[in-house]
């Protein structure tokens, strides 16, 4: 019957007992396939790690520059990384930037983001890691 009609033969699934076939035009279906793999693939979205860097003595509008751009990336649905860096002697004052990275923390609204590492000092930085609530 595929041969008439000029189509293909195609098992569909061959672990069933009567084997089931469908006679149809392979290279349409495999390009309307491939096609809507592409589309799931344009509309998924891959969760980034930004990273925000500062010092312990930053600035007050250097640091609502940097909490709007972790707001930003949050709401884009990306993870964001908060890096405090101590520099030299800077490592005496390490609870200041623990000050600092808690702040920070204080900034969001209760539920709106998720600590996914507590702030924690790695060498010579306090790092904390944020995620995005899923919605």
């Amino acid at each position: 019957m595929a041969k008439e009609r000029d189509l293909d033969l195609v098992v569909v699934s061959a672990n069933q007992a009567p084997p089931v076939a469908k006679i149809l035009d392979w290279g349409k279906y495999k390009y309307e396939s491939e096609k809507r793999a592409k589309e799931a693939k344009k509309k998924q979205h891959t969760v980034d790690i930004k990273e925000v860097k500062m010092r312990y003595k930053i600035d007050v509008h250097d640091y609502e520059v940097r909490l709007k751009a972790a707001k930003k990336f949050l709401s884009s649905g990306n993870k964001v990384k908060v890096v405090v860096m101590l520099r030299g002697r800077e490592m005496q004052h390490s609870h200041l930037a623990m000050d600092l990275i808690n702040k920070f923390q204080g900034e969001f609204e209760e539920g709106s983001v998720i600590i996914e590492k507590k702030p924690m000092i790695e060498g010579r930085n306090v790092v904390m890691i944020l995620a995005p609530t899923s919605k």
